[in-house]
């Protein structure tokens, strides 16, 4: 579906009119119409406003099922001290990783941004 026929139809069960939309967003009633008419690919500020304004989630302005959808399964982010208890070929990497980050908690700002700056270049090498 369309994300202007799905705003229309969000609005139009809401009960409200354009100018309705214009009066609670700020958007002028023309561009609310070129939007559900297709016209204008509103940006993702433009429709948070729509979203607050309609009362519903921003993820009902692109979804129609009733519940709402299911999260992918992402692999989760491992800490430092977890890949320090993986031991094996990067055992040694992670200890190193792991006191270099105690280390680097003991530095100024300053000296910490020579670190890092050093560090991207040879990253880049």
């Amino acid at each position: 579906m369309l994300i202007g026929a799905r705003l229309r139809q969000l609005r139009e069960q809401k009960q409200m009119s354009q100018g309705d939309i214009e009066e609670r967003t700020g958007l002028s009633r023309w561009y609310v119409s070129r939007v559900e008419n297709g016209h204008t690919v509103p940006s993702l500020g433009t429709l948070e406003r729509f979203a607050r304004v309609l009362g519903v989630p921003l993820y009902q302005l692109f979804y129609s099922g009733e519940a709402a959808p299911s999260t992918p399964s992402v692999t989760p982010q491992q800490t430092l001290e977890d890949l320090t208890a993986d031991s094996g070929d990067k055992g040694e990497d992670a200890q190193y990783l792991l006191k270099l980050r105690n280390l680097s908690t003991r530095l100024a700002g300053r000296d910490r941004d020579v670190v890092l700056s050093l560090a991207r270049r040879l990253a880049t090498r």
